[in-house]
C-alpha cells in the first residue's frame, strides 16, 4: 500500500512540474540564449580590470572581437523587416534612429543602434573608452578619426578661410569606407584606431555596440559632437597628405550641444536576454 502511495506522490509531482515547465516557456520573458550570455560573460571577464583609459590587454581584445565576429541578427531577436529599419517621411526630418539596450554597468555597457536607410550618427568622440562594433546586417559608412599630436609638424597645415579665429583642432582619417556585413568587428581605442566616428546608413543596418567604459556624465566620459572641415596645406592648398604621403587630415570644431537633426529613440530589447550570474 505504502509503495502504491509513493508512486502516486511521484506522479502527481511529475505532473505538476510538466505543468510548471509549459507555463515557464509560455511567459513573455525573452528566453536566454548561449550567444547572448556568452557576449555578456565575455564582457565581465575582459572589462573586470578596466576603467578609464585602461585598455583590454590583447588576449582579451581577440576574445571579445571573436564572440562578437560570430554574431548574426537573429541572435538578438533582430530581423531586416522589424519596423525599426523602415524610413517614415515626416517633412523633411531625418530617418529616426531607434537604440536597443541590454545591459549597462559602471565597466561596460551593451547596445544596439538600428538605422534606417539615409540614417547617421554624426561625428562624435568616446572620451577614455575602447569601443567594439559590430555590424549585425546592412552596409555602413564610417568615416572616423584621431587626433594629432601637437609636435607632429602640424605647423604645415593651414586651417579654411574665416576660421581662422575658431577653436579648431587637427586630425587624422583613420577610416572613410563602407562596411558590409558580414564583416569584422570594428575596435577603437581612447587615443587611436579612430576614436571619433561618423556612422551613415547606405542601406537599412543594425550595429551592436559594446562600450568599456560606458558614457558618464559625473565622471566627464560624456558625448561630444563635431564639425568637420577639409583640412588644406601650406603648400598648393590640396587636400593635406603630409606629413604621411596618402595620409588624409581635417580640423574637427567642437558642437556646443547635441545636433538638432540627429533622431534617437529608445525601444525596449525584445531578444534572448542576459542572466547576471
Amino acid at each position: 500500500m505504502r509503495v502504491a502511495q509513493k508512486l502516486a506522490e511521484l506522479a502527481s509531482s511529475r505532473k505538476g512540474k510538466r505543468k510548471h515547465k509549459r507555463s515557464s516557456s509560455s511567459s513573455s520573458e525573452p528566453m536566454p540564449s548561449r550567444v547572448v550570455q556568452r557576449l555578456f560573460d565575455t564582457c565581465m571577464e575582459v572589462f573586470a580590470d578596466c576603467g578609464p583609459g585602461v585598455i583590454p590587454s590583447p588576449e582579451n581584445i581577440d576574445r571579445l572581437r571573436s564572440v562578437l565576429d560570430i554574431m548574426k541578427p537573429g541572435d538578438v531577436g533582430l530581423s531586416p523587416k522589424m519596423p525599426y529599419f523602415k524610413t517614415i517621411e515626416s517633412r523633411g526630418a531625418p530617418p529616426a534612429i531607434t537604440y536597443l539596450h541590454l545591459y549597462e554597468c559602471p565597466k561596460f555597457s551593451i547596445g544596439i543602434f538600428c538605422l534606417p536607410t539615409s540614417a547617421v550618427i554624426p561625428l562624435h568622440n568616446h572620451p577614455g573608452m575602447t569601443v567594439f562594433s559590430k555590424l549585425l546586417f546592412g552596409s555602413m559608412h564610417i568615416k572616423s578619426y584621431d587626433w594629432i599630436d601637437a609636435t607632429e609638424g602640424t605647423n604645415e597645415f593651414i586651417k579654411p578661410p574665416h576660421f581662422e579665429d575658431r577653436n579648431l583642432r587637427l586630425a587624422k582619417v583613420k577610416a572613410d569606407t563602407v562596411f558590409t556585413a558580414p564583416c569584422e568587428t570594428s575596435i577603437l581605442y581612447p587615443a587611436a584606431g579612430g576614436n571619433m566616428h561618423c556612422f551613415t546608413a547606405v542601406t537599412a543596418c543594425a550595429v551592436l555596440d559594446v562600450l568599456g567604459p560606458p558614457y558618464n556624465d559625473s565622471e566627464k566620459r560624456h558625448c561630444t559632437y563635431y564639425n568637420d572641415f577639409p583640412c588644406t596645406t601650406v603648400l598648393g592648398g590640396d587636400i593635406a597628405s603630409v606629413p604621411g604621403e596618402g595620409e588624409q587630415y581635417a580640423w574637427l570644431e567642437e558642437r556646443e550641444k547635441k545636433p538638432d537633426d540627429l533622431s534617437v529613440v529608445g525601444a525596449k530589447y525584445k531578444g534572448p536576454r542576459i542572466v547576471e550570474r
